[in-house]
């Protein structure tokens, strides 16, 4: 194998915007199959991946895999274990986008299957190389904050009217709601920096009319390091927070703003596209670093998702390790799932692993 032939089974915003592109901009990858039961998403993908093959379900798609190599799931998140069990049992190495599965038992079950295959299996993280993540890492790692005691992590909206997708009318069981959408990403950011966590505490709330599931939720996290993670989630923000806000012994980090690189996407840009400056963010949007009243911007590094699949293909073709382990995905699962205990019982919690 010297290309990776991928087949991308769901054509709606995570696989035509996320994935596509950057499986497209990476050089030992191709997209060169795609599920859509759509004919106007078929015709989009035959537009924007020229020669690429289109089938209506994933069943035709697991009829025939001849001459795949990967298979990258992006479909609704109730459907993610269930198709990644297929796909590992046809043989084929498998990216899930997040949340890796609606359950523990389910993450468990596919990490286990893999390994029993030896199957590369990975999760789509790609707030991970976020410009802003990487900066506090680099700012903790540096030691530049000090002892860092407090993470606040934001990712909030305001949408006041809903817009009546799964996402807001499915059931916890369909992993709906934004504990799970939003939070996969904000609680895998928090282990990922500041490692195992201790107790869980959460707040969910629905707020609009209509929709059946969490559409604003708090969370905190006291890790074992004694880092205190506060996370928020909210479609009904009318004024957003700080995106992270980082406070040290010596130091504190604040910064604004969605990373660009979604916007970018979502405006049909890629990361070959010969522009140039991918994931950068202009001088005036850089956070602040500095204690009160001696604070300055400090330069936010470029972001990068696309080192996800150049991630992925040096695991398939060269040996390397996937970008993301799944393992962690499990640890993510295990502190949602307290979460919902949490927020059930109204006490904090600790995790099942604990």
């Amino acid at each position: 194998m010297s290309s990776i032939e991928v087949a991308i089974i769901g054509y709606g915003l995570a696989g035509s915007v996320f994935h596509a592109p950057l499986i497209a901009s990476e050089p030992r990858m191709r997209v060169a199959t795609v599920v859509t039961g759509s004919d106007e998403r078929a015709e989009q993908a035959r537009q924007e991946h020229p020669g690429v093959r289109v089938v209506a379900s994933a069943d035709e798609l697991f009829a025939d895999t001849t001459g795949l190599d990967l298979v990258v799931i992006a479909t609704p998140n109730r459907t993610h274990a269930p198709l990644a069990r297929h796909a590992l049992d046809a043989g084929l190495p498998v990216v899930v986008d997040k949340p890796f599965a609606v359950s523990v038992a389910e993450a468990e079950d596919l990490v286990a299957r893999a390994e029993r295959a030896g199957l590369a299996l990975s999760v789509f993280q790609n707030r991970r190389w976020d410009g802003d993540f990487l900066t506090v890492r680099e700012l903790d790692t540096d030691g530049r904050l000090g002892e860092v005691r407090r993470f606040e992590s934001r990712f909030e909206r305001w949408r006041p009217v809903p817009k009546g997708g799964w996402r807001e009318v499915g059931s916890a069981e369909d992993g709906a709601g934004l504990l799970f959408d939003l939070g996969s990403h904000l609680v895998d950011q928090a282990l990922t920096l500041f490692g195992p966590v201790r107790t869980v505490y959460c707040e969910l709330d629905r707020r609009r009319a209509g929709i059946q599931t969490d559409d604003d939720a708090f969370l905190a996290l006291t890790h074992e390091s004694g880092v205190r993670s506060q996370l928020w989630m909210s479609a009904v923000a009318p004024q957003l927070g700080p995106r992270l806000r980082v406070l040290g012994s010596e130091a504190g980090y604040v910064t604004y703003g969605l990373d660009p690189q979604e916007e970018a996407l979502r405006a049909g840009r890629r990361p070959d596209d010969g522009e140039g400056q991918w994931g950068t963010v202009e001088p005036e949007r850089y956070g602040l670093l500095g204690a009160d009243p001696n604070t300055a911007p400090y330069p936010t590094l470029a972001g990068n998702y696309l080192a996800f699949y150049s991630a992925m293909a040096a695991a398939l073709l060269d040996g390397a390790a996937v970008p993301v382990n799944p393992r962690d995905a499990i640890s993510t699962l295990l502190i949602l799932d307290a979460a919902r205990r949490s927020a059930a019982r109204a006490e904090i919690v600790r995790p099942a692993f604990n």
